[in-house]
């Protein structure tokens, strides 16, 4: 515990900032998918099962290209590796910009997951080298702001340029917004290449044997999957829980996420802030302690009225959002300096497994009982045909779980 924490320094604001926004863009890019099914689809005219495969592709390459680029993690400079990945991210997103059929949509999202599922892991290296551990909190809080914003701000502009020019429009309006943040990065981000004259191993291969089976890190990574299931495994069923079980109407739902995404924003950097004052360890127990308390509350309610799910929902998911910042800050003082490339890349690949295996299920729900059982309670109201008049659940429980 410490009574002050050390302030940043102005270039160290400038990488919170671009770390911030380059995930923002990395995870709109993944959640915008799903709203556009309804645009998509119908200009496609591809089925459910077609759909949940380019939801699925991402999720997919995504998972496969962290969990390799792992092995390299620590070879490189990370500016360098940054700048490789979100060149080819932003390539894979202009395809999908650009893309007229559903195999090349299928092929463009390919290609912007193998290279948007590395940014996040090698953006938490670069944290770990840049920023001192009493500072690691608040770092964490900002970076884990893109979530929140991405729903709050990101998809509802989205979702506005898609009904004013299209669907392509949505992902050329990203590629538009990641071209100055590629630049101030090329520009701007000084070399963090410290690691490699750590390194004590001439082989990649055996460098990723060593950090795989690390007793210490092994800890972590299975600590990072009980946290990200816990997190993940009421999301994809919000929406429908929302309406079967809560009473509430689908119109009523953005409210809710727009709100619970407000309060998680500005969670972040206060839940940041404590963590570095405090000690993030207190403040993840605080935080799962109200976690657990509020996952209990809401799972058993019955008919609510909305402004009372709407504080419930906004308390629970800062307070799940408070538990991954502190354990992320927390974890992040685990690996040797030499191994935190390849120890970030397996730690997050096992946290974002969870999230994209419920989220590509969630695509498969699209075209399955889900998108069936929110149509049947709300039929196409959000514009479009599932090809069973069942558009407008669908949509919002894939949202909800992206």
């Amino acid at each position: 515990m410490t009574n002050s924490t050390p302030t940043f320094t102005p270039y160290q604001k400038f990488v919170i900032a671009i770390l911030a926004v380059t995930q923002f863009t990395i995870v709109l890019d993944f959640m915008v998918l799903n709203p556009l099914l309804p645009f998509i689809s119908k200009d496609m005219s591809i089925t459910p099962k077609q759909f949940s495969w380019v939801v699925s592709a991402y999720a997919f390459s995504a998972g496969a290209s962290g969990l390799l680029s792992s092995f390299i993690a620590d070879r490189f400079d990370r500016k360098r590796l940054f700048v490789v990945f979100y060149i080819g991210f932003i390539v894979g997103t202009l395809f999908c910009g650009l893309a007229s059929t559903y195999h090349q949509l299928l092929a463009a999202r390919t290609v912007a997951g193998i290279f948007g599922g590395v940014i996040g892991s090698t953006a938490a290296a670069i944290i770990t080298d840049v920023f001192a551990f009493e500072q690691r909190g608040r770092v964490m809080g900002f970076f884990q702001m893109a979530f929140a914003s991405s729903q709050v701000l990101g998809l509802p502009i989205g979702l506005a340029l898609a009904n004013q020019w299209g669907w392509n429009s949505t992902f050329l309006a990203i590629v538009g917004l990641c071209i100055p943040i590629l630049l101030a990065i090329v520009f701007m981000l000084r070399p963090i290449d410290s690691h490699l004259s750590l390194q004590r191993s001439s082989s990649a291969g055996v460098h990723m044997a060593r950090v795989a089976t690390d007793r210490r890190y092994l800890q972590v990574f299975l600590a990072t999957t009980l946290l990200a299931t816990g997190g993940f495994m009421l999301m994809p069923f919000g929406a429908a829980f929302a309406v079967g079980n809560l009473g509430l109407t689908m119109e009523q739902l953005p409210l809710i996420y727009f709100v619970t995404g407000l309060c998680s924003m500005a969670a972040g950097p206060l839940v940041g802030k404590l963590a570095d004052r405090l000690g993030a360890y207190k403040v993840f127990v605080v935080g799962s302690l109200i976690t657990i308390i509020s996952v209990l509350i809401y799972t058993n309610l019955g008919i609510t009225p909305v402004w009372a799910v709407t504080l419930l929902s906004a308390v629970m998911m800062s307070a799940v959002g408070s538990r991954m910042i502190t354990a992320s800050a927390l974890t992040s003082a685990v690996p040797d300096p030499a191994d935190r490339g390849g120890f970030h890349g397996h730690q997050l690949q096992r946290g974002a497994g969870v999230r994209r295996y419920r989220s590509g299920g969630c695509g498969h729900d699209c075209g399955g009982t889900s998108g069936r059982v929110l149509g049947k309670l709300s039929p196409a109201r959000h514009g479009g045909s599932c090809g069973d008049g069942h558009y407008g659940g669908a949509a919002f429980l894939c949202e909800q779980g992206g």
